[in-house]
């Protein structure tokens, strides 16, 4: 009966060490991480992460790659990127990818990391959409800035493809084919992935 508080004490510290995330077959679910936070001065607000499909939670799975460990895998058929860990693992995020006549694939590498990027509309997004032209030398970071909380600038050995792995404010468009070609994370994912992709990490889109 003395050992009694000790094991009630265990499991305490237990349930507290694994709050904000749930366990399938081993393997963790992200789902408590996408509260409100600061970062760097701004305020990101909650997202209802209950109205995003679970499949699209951050969550460590099982993945059978040939690819190294650290390597950022784009799957924009089924919406997901994986950054390989070891031992046969990955920590999968749920995206949004381009829209028809968007899409893109092939191997590029992260060349620069931004935390709270300036967003410059490509000359053809304002072709098509007049109303960006205000921010033609650049939007200011902020939780309306299209990059987000961080954004992964993909170059390719012709130098920079244009293509960004960047938050999004619009959590909403994960799991859609809606951008411009750039792959969107919740921006709470994209600093989760920030922190651990490497400048020169390679990236391969599927």
């Amino acid at each position: 009966m003395r050992m009694k508080p000790l094991f009630v004490a265990a499991a305490l510290a237990l349930t507290t060490a694994l709050a904000g995330c749930t366990f399938d077959g081993g393997l963790r679910t992200f789902s408590g991480d996408y509260g409100t936070r600061t970062d760097a001065g701004y305020q990101l607000p909650t997202i209802p992460i209950y109205k995003v499909p679970k499949q699209f939670h951050r969550q460590v799975v099982r993945y059978d790659t040939a690819e190294t460990p650290g390597t950022i895998v784009v799957d924009t058929n089924n919406k997901f990127l994986y950054f390989v860990l070891p031992e046969g693992k990955a920590m999968r995020y749920g995206i949004g990818v381009g829209r028809e006549g968007f899409e893109w694939k092939g191997s590029a590498r992260v060349a620069l990391k931004r935390e709270w990027p300036v967003w410059t509309p490509p000359s053809q997004m304002i072709g098509r959409q007049p109303e960006l032209a205000k921010w033609r030398q650049g939007m200011p970071p902020g939780i309306t800035n299209p990059l987000g909380a961080r954004a992964l600038y993909l170059f390719n050995k012709g130098g920079d493809t244009g293509y960004r792995l960047h938050g999004t404010p619009e959590w909403f468009s994960i799991g859609k084919a809606m951008s411009s070609g750039c792959i969107r994370l919740m921006n709470q994912d994209i600093i989760d992935l920030y922190n651990r992709a490497e400048v020169g990490a390679k990236v391969v889109v599927l």
